[in-house]
């Protein structure tokens, strides 16, 4: 008789947790809280222009996330646009990595900079060979800013900083080095292709969530959205969610949940997924009809008073259609502009727009058309932190972003966690 195994949450997370699952023979059973899945990277409600609850932008890194999509009948080639690797700012100067053997690609990128003294491109270099020749690593309680307080105060802003807070949504003062390398080390120097930006042409919910769901369906796995578990009881012979028998368990749903359902039965591990510090990201959609902006991503410079490190161009990644003439400014790091509010964030987010693209550049004046956070987006990847383990107990199994792992929070950590939750259970 096959395993039943359930999985609770139905973010990425989950949704790796319950394919694997279903591959792997079991009878499984997802439970999600909201309506549909996807958590922190779906689509929001579905009215037009289609918007997401936030930007999520993959890389060629990303294997485990693209493997996924395709088990599921989601073709990653015609839902994501892939473009070499480009940190450019509003006047197109910046960091561009061509294609080829990534350490070619890489120097050929910064040397050719112009933003950047030979000074400083040649600092970039050397501190890259040093990285690379200590194997990534960096010790346990360094952060960001220490690693790279040898480069200039130019390229720690318009390179490190806005890399750091991309990957880790932590500044650069508080982020922990290790993780900042790791990432580095799997983006930069992988192999081709990896650094590419994988820009979602279609919302997020299209890209994994919605397909994912059909084929769980057509696979006989049993969905129960709009379902919370409220709690989790020890059997000889497995688990009990809210009284229903399971032989396996995979707690897939926000660190904070899992500790809820955990703490009467594995209170270490619950004391280490709610200890975590969060930070917010904030996403303003603007709309300008008619405007293109001259690249799909575009790095911008922010300060104390322009919030967003980044611009989307969603009319010009997915080629037009509603989206055209809609914008994702994302602000990353949020804590202290969500502490201003979020209209005074939208307000300055605007303002951002309207001068760091020239007059130009506006077909028609932007307007706001809707302001998002996630509030608890990612944790705090400081130096130091300690994740949770994957194994909770016998039978029992933790998967998300914020389990122990070589990646921050990210889709592909999502995804990666789902496949190892599976294999602590037996199952692979």
């Amino acid at each position: 008789m096959s395993r039943r195994t359930a999985v609770v949450g139905g973010g990425w997370a989950g949704i790796s947790a319950a394919v694997a699952a279903t591959e792997a023979g079991h009878r499984v059973t997802l439970f999600e809280m909201a309506p549909q899945l996807g958590g922190r990277a779906r689509r929001v409600d579905r009215s037009e222009p289609a918007l997401d609850n936030g930007q999520h932008i993959l890389i060629g890194a990303y294997r485990e996330t693209l493997s996924l999509m395709r088990r599921v009948g989601a073709d990653p080639d015609a839902l994501l646009r892939r473009l070499p690797l480009a940190l450019v700012d509003p006047m197109g100067d910046g960091l561009r990595l061509p294609g080829g053997a990534p350490v070619p690609a890489f120097v050929r990128a910064v040397l050719g900079h112009r933003g950047w003294s030979l000074g400083e491109r040649i600092g970039v270099l050397v501190a890259a060979l040093h990285w690379r020749f200590n194997g990534f690593e960096a010790g346990a309680q360094t952060s960001v800013a220490e690693l790279t307080r040898g480069l200039s105060a130019r390229v720690r802003h318009t390179l490190i900083e806005p890399l750091c807070v991309a990957a880790l949504n932590t500044p650069a003062q508080q982020a922990s080095a290790r993780i900042f390398l790791r990432v580095l080390r799997d983006a930069l120097f992988a192999g081709p292709g990896s650094a590419d930006l994988l820009l979602p042409r279609a919302p997020l919910s299209a890209l994994l969530p919605d397909p994912a769901a059909a084929w769980l369906e057509a696979a006989g796995a049993d969905l129960r959205r709009t379902t919370r578990i409220n709690t989790l009881t020890a059997r000889a012979d497995g688990w009990d969610l809210d009284g229903q028998p399971f032989d396996g368990v995979v707690l897939a749903c926000t660190a904070t949940e899992a500790a809820r359902l955990t703490l009467p039965v594995a209170p270490a591990w619950s004391r280490q997924a709610a200890a975590f510090d969060y930070e917010p990201i904030v996403t303003v959609y603007l709309q300008s009809r008619g405007t293109r902006l001259a690249q799909p991503m575009t790095a911008l410079a922010s300060s104390a008073d322009a919030p967003a490190q980044f611009a989307f161009d969603l009319g010009a990644i997915d080629g037009g259609g509603t989206r055209d003439g809609l914008f994702a400014f994302v602000v990353s790091g949020a804590r202290a502009w969500v502490e201003r509010g979020l209209d005074a964030t939208a307000a300055a987010t605007l303002q951002q727009a309207q001068t760091a693209f020239a007059a130009h550049t506006w077909r028609t004046p932007p307007i706001l058309l809707r302001t998002l956070a996630e509030r608890r987006a990612t944790f705090l990847c400081t130096p130091g932190l300690a994740r949770p383990p994957t194994a909770v107990g016998a039978r029992l199994a933790a998967a998300g972003d914020y389990v122990d792992g070589p990646y921050p929070a990210t889709l592909e950590g999502a995804a990666r966690s789902g496949v190892a939750a599976i294999a602590a259970l037996g199952a692979i």
